[in-house]
């Protein structure tokens, strides 16, 4: 087997090695903290001023704070800019994005009968104002525009944002205007990594004040949250990409490989392990990644290679199938993708995942891109708890009752024994005999 690459024996490492295999670039966030805290203390103090001097340290782009928000001027340049394959590939996506997250909006208000007279339910209303962040540090990703901001646009959030890193040039990526105008957004910022969470989280002079912010980052970004998170939602915990290919001897190791290599490109602070029970594919899956990276740019091969050659990544193999699929719920990869000819037949074994994508036909480029279900998926385990980004994270339901004159005296008698139980005087007079006088 190849040296450079890391290999995994899941049976002969002691629990402590296992446990290391864990682990996430934002697992310890200690360092990251300590250097954002005076970032967002700068733009909590001098807002667009602030914002100005870390888009000129940060991005090296020299931007006034007259250009932090992007012009309608902006906006029709970089149509003219965006060719008419990969405008075809944004509609595309976007129209499929669209129709998954319609179905999954719920209608206005649901009610039910819960005792003969006495009605409970819920009533759903969007969230006032989100920002949705879409990283460019390592990338330009119009695709993010669009699983952050359909959704919110779908579930009907009254001010919805994009802050998003500039170029050097000043610029914001041509595609990722298309895409937000596409998605329904006109309001883009020249922003990113902590500082954007600050002005968001604060508000300044250019940029609104958001009740949310959602979206995938860097571990600069993930602390902000942290640190802001009594200032706004922070939304699901989505750090550096993450994924675990499973692939059982019915498909080739090279195809393993192929596959491996997706979300491990990303950046060098990505995760992305090849588990298997076949000897057979991981050798092949080693040998072929040397020839997959031939046909990669450097700066691709660079950052997969730092993956798969590091701590946070490479090639594991488990004994079985119930040690695979243990280690692989232990982990609770953002990205799960199942390479078998029959994927189904492991789905029931899976308890912690951001998305599950079943068989050699489902490579999580298509569910990164084109397939409809949100790619912005929690990491870091937070699987283990929380679910993918969806029209829920921009809505919000608030409970109503409702009870009849004939629903009512049974309720007020148990509730009155309660009441009384727990030792609350005006809880209990309510619901008494009391009450009758006023009625």
């Amino acid at each position: 087997m190849t040296a450079n690459i890391s290999f995994w024996q899941l049976d002969q490492l002691s629990g402590e090695q296992r446990e290391q295999l864990l682990q996430r670039t934002e697992s310890d966030l200690a360092p990251y903290l300590q250097q954002v805290a005076p970032i967002i203390d700068q733009v909590r103090q001098q807002g667009d001023r602030a914002l100005v001097e870390f888009a000129q340290r940060f991005d090296g782009a020299a931007i006034s704070t007259e250009q932090l928000r992007v012009s309608e001027a902006e906006f029709e340049a970089a149509a003219a800019l965006v060719d008419a394959d990969t405008l075809e590939a944004i509609r595309y996506a976007a129209d499929n994005i669209r129709r998954y997250h319609q179905a999954q909006k719920p209608g206005e208000m649901t009610m039910q009968e819960i005792r003969s007279g006495a009605f409970v339910g819920e009533r759903f209303l969007p969230i006032p104002s989100v920002a949705c962040y879409v990283p460019r540090g390592k990338g330009s990703f119009p695709s993010v525009v669009l699983m952050n901001a359909i959704p919110a646009v779908v579930a009907g959030v009254e001010r919805a944002i994009i802050v998003t890193p500039p170029g050097a040039d000043g610029s914001v990526d041509a595609a990722t205007l298309v895409a937000a105008k596409e998605a329904g957004i006109t309001e883009v910022y020249k922003c990113g990594g902590a500082q954007a969470v600050a002005a968001v989280a604060y508000g300044t002079e250019t940029l609104p004040r958001c009740s949310k912010i959602v979206g995938p980052g860097s571990p600069w970004m993930v602390a902000a949250k942290r640190l802001l998170a009594d200032r706004l939602d922070p939304g699901i915990p989505a750090g550096p990409s993450e994924s675990i290919v499973f692939a059982d001897a019915s498909v080739d190791g090279a195809l393993a490989a192929l596959d491996l290599l997706i979300e491990a490109e990303h950046g060098p602070d990505s995760s992305a392990y090849l588990v298997t029970t076949s000897p057979e594919v991981a050798e092949a899956a080693i040998r072929a990644l040397p020839e997959h990276w031939a046909e990669m740019s450097e700066q691709r091969v660079a950052f997969s290679s730092t993956v798969l050659c590091g701590p946070m990544g490479g090639v594991v193999l488990a004994a079985d199938n119930d040690a695979a699929f243990d280690f692989i719920n232990d982990y609770g990869p953002e990205h799960l993708q199942i390479l078998s000819q029959d994927g189904w037949q492991y789905l029931g074994r899976v308890k912690n995942a951001g998305e599950v994508l079943l068989g050699p036909h489902s490579p999580s480029t298509l569910g990164n891109f084109v397939l409809g279900c949100n790619a912005v998926l929690p990491t870091s385990a937070a699987a283990k708890t929380v679910s993918p980004l969806s029209v829920h994270d921009f809505m919000k339901f608030m409970s109503v009752a409702y009870v009849t004159e004939s629903g009512y005296p049974e309720l007020a008698k148990q509730a009155h024994r309660l009441a009384t139980y727990e030792g609350f005087d005006a809880h209990a007079a309510a619901v008494s005999e009391k009450r009758k006088r006023y009625l």
